[in-house]
């Protein structure tokens, strides 16, 4: 890499850093030596792999990464999802791949869904492997840690053609045919700082080593222009998606009830999400018309309970609203409570697609028919 270009890195990363400092910054002082620390261990692994020094695992079938730079929510489990959907209308033969963060089984292969049946609890697969499944017929669905061999799984047993590698950009060691980076318009690279400082998990360099950029919540950016900008001076023969999200139903949790998004407009709403970016969830409700009365919010990937749906109720209460409001995510976990499941607590989640801005007909013509 030239000097030039290490300086537009430079420049780049301190601009991106000194826009997002959040309050507690001095609090997190301490931590930045372990950041630099960890960058240098995360450039030096990529380096590895580049090299040949770490081996490549490759598989008999075209593989598709989809994955973050950032720890939280970027908005890739619906790129997830309109990819394997979108691979399948074309009459691939697709399984999605996934580690299932924070799963509660220890298995080495978790089976999801066969493509007909979703099984098993949400806990168990983790909750974005869940919601896939659930929203993927027809696509096989299983999570365990070593990637490749839950890949060999799915080939061996429903003779797949295309794997999606569901959070795959930093798993290194399975060879793949396209690697798509999904950024956060509203905060692609979080405070600027790597982990434990920060919530980046690899350098800006990194993308360098993706097939293509697809930016979120492009409706959310205050800095559109200048974050293209920022990837452009980083990884310049990297192409560049434009995508945003746009409710396409409001679906009655644990239930087979639907209204249209408009339904949202007017009502006075009670949110409620476990999700790396709250705030995105807030935002979506109002671009919905919706008045977001209160917003209960749990840790991302939170496991809920009775006490939680108690807390839920009693703030839908206080405030008054006209509906309960949750995510898709949040939806699958919640769906299992007896109270939902029995209807004395009716709550309403929100589905989204991804709708493009710029940059589909490049993503059908490398992805999808490729």
């Amino acid at each position: 890499m030239n000097d030039s270009r290490i300086t537009s890195i430079q420049r780049a990363e301190r601009l991106l850093a000194v826009g997002n400092r959040t309050p507690g910054g001095v609090l997190l002082a301490p931590l930045v030596p372990l950041a630099h620390l960890y960058g240098l261990a995360m450039r030096a692994r990529a380096a590895l792999y580049a090299q040949g020094l770490l081996r490549q695992q490759a598989l008999p079938c075209r593989v598709i990464s989809v994955g973050n730079l950032t720890v939280g929510g970027t908005g890739k489990t619906p790129v997830v999802i309109a990819l394997a959907a979108a691979l399948r209308d074309r009459g691939r033969k697709v399984g999605v791949v996934s580690r299932g963060y924070k799963r509660r089984s220890g298995m080495s292969i978790l089976e999801i869904s066969d493509g007909r049946t979703v099984r098993g609890h949400p806990e168990d697969s983790g909750d974005e492997p869940f919601l896939i499944a659930q929203r993927c017929p027809g696509v096989p669905v299983a999570v365990g840690a070593d990637r490749p061999l839950v890949g060999r799984y799915l080939l061996d047993g429903f003779g797949v053609d295309t794997l999606v590698l569901d959070d795959g950009f930093q798993h290194l060691a399975l060879r793949r045919d396209v690697d798509i980076l999904v950024l956060d318009a509203g905060a692609p690279f979080g405070n600027g700082y790597l982990l434990p400082r920060g919530r980046l998990r690899e350098p800006l360099s990194a993308m360098e080593r993706a097939s293509a950029v697809l930016v979120t919540r492009a409706s959310q950016a205050q800095r559109l222009d200048e974050l293209k900008a920022t990837v452009r001076a980083v990884a310049p023969a990297v192409p560049i998606w434009i995508t945003d999200f746009a409710p396409s139903a409001v679906v009655q949790v644990g239930g087979s009830a639907a209204v249209e998004p408009s339904a949202l407009k007017g009502e006075r709403v009670l949110a409620v999400s476990g999700i790396g970016n709250p705030e995105s969830f807030r935002r979506l409700l109002a671009a919905a018309g919706a008045t977001v009365a209160d917003h209960c919010v749990f840790p991302d990937h939170h496991a809920y309970s009775e006490d939680d749906l108690g807390r839920i109720r009693r703030s839908a209460e206080l405030v008054g609203v006209d509906r309960i409001v949750t995510t898709e995510k949040d939806a699958v976990k919640l769906a299992q409570l007896d109270e939902v499941k029995n209807r004395k607590v009716a709550m309403w989640a929100v589905r989204i697609d991804l709708r493009w801005i710029e940059g589909r007909e490049e993503w059908e013509r490398m992805v999808l028919q490729g």
